[in-house]
């Protein structure tokens, strides 16, 4: 079968196999092609299974077929195809941008992706709006590429692929749990190895250095539907650390804590603090509403925890190798004004509020 002639919209990306070839053609491709086509390995088997690859100018539809060195290949890409979301001019907080991925620092209250209840005014709509033409397409679709996400109401970093090749490499870094994740979290108590609570509660130990781990499994919450639960079996496995950065007040009533993931689960941090009796303030799933002791606490600052409107966490580091260029890039936001004016309020300090 012959290739089919190009049409206005596709490009043709061709090349030859080099020496000692992989024997499948799938995998001598992810080899061989150029960097600048910028196409993935899971992008070129689709193209495969599509009959947009030709061997020697005839379409090969097999990923298992042997090719040879010097095999001439002819790749057709259509050019990527617009999405229904709509573009939407929605102010972001550009950390870093290049050619192939963005990092935002999101904003408490935005969505990630357009779903049923929110079909836009995400940062999905404000990306396609803000990079345009310079998506080159995730999987033949001109969007921006979603490899993590974090709640709406938490603040904090968050990095998405403008390129085919970034989205693979990025996706494959989160999947294996190599990324750097820092969280900054205001917690009801202070967590400590000498909280007698704590010894033998399941899926809880401390390291050396007072840190905090959680291993559990986590899913889905067996009668709330749309709540996670630590469960003795099933599940995935889930592993939180957390240290102690300050405590407020004598006795602690709060603290400000720094939690770094080993895997990344839906609402992890929540549930785990939750779990060791540590829940996040304005949690409203998990967190609960405790009292607080004003005798404990300067003047206000139970009353600055009790309004405190979301849950107050903040995706403070994100750390990954460039999945093009192999620089290790790491960033940092600071903490949003209602978390600062949280850790004023608790620490008494009245300047440091207005």
């Amino acid at each position: 079968m012959s290739p089919a002639p190009l049409s206005p919209a596709s490009r043709a990306v061709e090349f030859q196999i080099g020496p000692m070839p992989p024997e499948r053609l799938d995998k001598a491709l992810a080899r061989d092609v150029p960097e600048a086509a910028a196409l993935s390995r899971s992008r070129l088997a689709r193209l495969i299974a599509d009959g947009a690859v030709a061997v020697n100018g005839a379409v090969q539809t097999d990923p298992r077929a042997k090719v040879e060195e010097g095999d001439r290949i002819a790749v057709t890409v259509e050019a990527a195809a617009e999405v229904e979301t709509a573009a939407q001019e929605i102010a972001l907080d550009v950390v870093w941008e290049d050619a192939d991925l963005i990092v935002v620092n999101k904003p408490a209250g935005m969505v990630v992706h357009p779903a049923p209840g929110s079909p836009d005014g995400t940062l999905v709509n404000a990306l396609l709006h803000h990079c345009g033409d310079s998506l080159s397409g995730i999987g033949g679709e001109r969007r921006p590429g979603i490899v993590h996400r974090i709640d709406k109401e938490t603040s904090g970093l968050l990095v998405a692929a403008k390129s085919d090749r970034a989205h693979h490499g990025l996706a494959a870094q989160f999947e294996a749990h190599t990324t750097m994740r820092h969280y900054l979290a205001m917690v009801y108590g202070c967590p400590s190895a000498a909280d007698p609570r704590l010894r033998g509660l399941s899926g809880v130990s401390f390291e050396p250095g007072n840190i905090l781990k959680v291993a559990t499994h986590l899913g889905r919450h067996r009668t709330e539907r749309q709540k996670q639960a630590v469960l003795a079996s099933g599940g995935r496995h889930a592993v939180t650390r957390a240290r102690v950065v300050e405590g407020f007040g004598a006795p602690a009533q709060a603290a400000l804590i720094d939690c770094w993931l080993e895997t990344g689960r839906t609402h992890q941090i929540r549930v785990h603090m939750a779990h060791a009796g540590h829940g996040l303030i304005g949690d409203p799933t998990y967190g609960g509403r405790r009292k607080l002791s004003p005798a404990a606490l300067p003047p206000g600052a139970p009353e600055a925890v009790a309004a405190f409107p979301r849950q107050a966490l903040h995706a403070a580091t994100l750390g990954f190798v460039h999945p093009v260029t192999g620089e290790e890039l790491s960033f940092e936001a600071p903490l949003p004004d209602d978390m600062t004016a949280l850790i004023a309020a608790l620490r008494g300090d009245r300047a440091a509020e207005g």
